[in-house]
């Protein structure tokens, strides 16, 4: 079946920078569009950025402000997201999602913590 795991959450201070990593199984992985999307406290979940299948576009929130980047390896089956400059608003679960046969797929999130 499809998976979709995160990690690479953690504790950091604003300023700093985190590389969040989802790996994927169950689906062609190379060729699906790949979803970063986060969740603040008290917030509805919101799109950071996306990725297509072979690497050549990607698309971001404007709140990113070229402070993020996602990449992807497909032979690990893998997409991150670099984050810089991370501040406040940062902070929350960070998933990765893709769509499969007619299906949405969600990972179980990773938290980010940022503190002043």
């Amino acid at each position: 079946q499809v998976q979709l795991v995160e990690s690479g959450g953690g504790y950091v201070q604003a300023g700093e920078s985190l590389t969040l990593s989802c790996t994927g199984s169950g689906f062609r992985f190379s060729s699906n569009v790949l979803y970063w999307y986060r969740q603040g406290p008290g917030k509805e979940r919101e799109r950071v950025g996306l990725m297509n299948g072979d690497g050549s576009n990607t698309k971001y929130a404007d709140f990113v402000n070229g402070r993020f980047t996602i990449s992807r390896d497909n032979d690990k089956r893998t997409t991150y997201l670099h984050m810089t400059d991370l501040q406040l608003e940062d902070a929350g679960v960070y998933y990765c999602h893709t769509n499969w046969l007619g299906f949405p797929y969600w990972g179980p999130g990773t938290q980010v913590i940022v503190s002043s």
